[in-house]
């Protein structure tokens, strides 16, 4: 889907490829969906094509199929291919390989090894171009993964990059020699975007940001700042995001008596959440590893809030402990242990000097490790 509010990553590293002179179009598999949309996408000049998805009828199954016949005769070739996909990928994947041979197209890159590198990888083999695959999460880790689809994505791709070293270790030891060209290469941010400021002085305010889902581990942090309001300590929390939990989360607040302390903030653009995180004395991302296996790669907005100046605490799921290094660039405490996690906050919230230690090395990291333009070119040289 494109644009997707929740996945800046994919809007900066193309934009960043842009920069380096990379010819791109966009080709999206679903309409986005919920009217909101970050201000840097008005710098984009990549054309975007919304391929044919839901309401399929046999008229447009076996349009689709002779339209693709006639721009690209080596279909019947791969007919096998076509007939084990669902039908809405095999019909979108013929679409897409038109446009590849219409348009001189020579290489395609998917976000997600799910139904992204379904369509395009069949494209790719139905115009004998290659096809990349960056992996992100919920694509390799979700308990409805097929093993056998990823280890043929895999096998089958120019190249692999995956968003961590967390990733890159699960993804060998699942597919062995098969993973052997995967390399890791971490989300990038435009630390233009992201001024480091001093959090010294800042008002005793968390910040928390992502989709409001399991994984996420927000009710945890509700736990947690039950305990810290319980104590006596004077603190508020933005909570900015939305998603499926958004009800649990607020009757769960309210159930703890937080509504005047938790603010629940719904999705917001890219500056304003900038904003929410620059004025927070410390950020707060207690990830968790769902019930259907579900996890965060490597947050974005856990990078952002380092890249800003703000002070984090996470938990050791995933590639987190690749950057949130404990009382280095930043606090980790055990997922799902909310008196934990509210004695980790509470020191942020007391000590200026660690606040300033800490945000200060993890403003390095992020610097020497995570700008886009370098990671965009390492994803881009995949494509040659």
């Amino acid at each position: 889907m494109y644009p997707r509010f929740s996945e800046t990553f994919v809007v900066t590293e193309l934009l960043s490829m842009q920069r380096l002179g990379v010819d791109l179009e966009v080709f999206s598999l679903r309409y986005p969906v919920d009217g909101r949309f970050h201000p840097s996408l008005a710098e984009m000049r990549a054309p975007v094509t919304y391929l044919k998805h839901g309401g399929l009828r046999a008229a447009d199954v076996w349009a689709a199929l002779g339209a693709a016949r006639a721009a690209v005769p080596e279909v019947d070739a791969h007919l096998d291919e076509l007939l084990a996909a669902e039908v809405g990928d095999a019909v979108q994947a013929l679409e897409l390989a038109v446009a590849v041979r219409e348009r001189g197209i020579t290489h395609l890159h998917a976000h997600f090894a799910s139904v992204a590198t379904t369509v395009a990888r069949l494209a790719a083999l139905l115009t004998g171009i290659t096809y990349s695959v960056t992996a992100h999460a919920k694509d390799i880790f979700h308990e409805e993964v097929d093993p056998a689809d990823l280890r043929r994505k895999v096998a089958d791709a120019r190249a692999v990059v995956t968003v961590s070293d967390y990733n890159l270790a699960h993804l060998r030891a699942e597919l062995g020699p098969d993973a052997g060209r995967v390399r890791r290469v971490y989300n990038g941010l435009d630390l233009r975007g992201f001024p480091y400021a001093d959090p010294g002085d800042r008002p005793p305010v968390v910040a928390a940001v992502g989709r409001l889902v399991e994984k996420k581990g927000f009710a945890d942090l509700l736990e947690a700042v039950a305990v810290l309001v319980g104590s006596g300590r004077k603190v508020e929390v933005e909570l900015v995001g939305a998603g499926p939990l958004a009800d649990d989360l607020r009757a769960r607040r309210d159930r703890l008596g937080l509504a005047d302390v938790v603010h629940l903030r719904g999705p917001l653009p890219q500056d304003e959440v900038s904003r929410v995180v620059a004025g927070a004395a410390c950020f707060a991302a207690p990830c968790v590893v769902g019930a259907d296996g579900n996890r965060d790669g490597l947050p974005t907005v856990l990078l952002e809030a380092m890249a800003l100046g703000t002070p984090v605490v996470s938990t050791p799921v995933t590639g987190i402990p690749e950057v949130v290094h404990d009382d280095a660039t930043g606090l980790l405490v055990p997922e799902r242990d909310p008196q934990a996690l509210a004695v980790a906050l509470g020191r942020l919230l007391d000590d200026a000097l660690l606040r300033r230690r800490l945000a200060a090395a993890a403003r390095e990291l992020v610097e020497t490790e995570f700008d886009t333009t370098r990671q965009a070119a390492r994803v881009a040289e995949t494509f040659a």
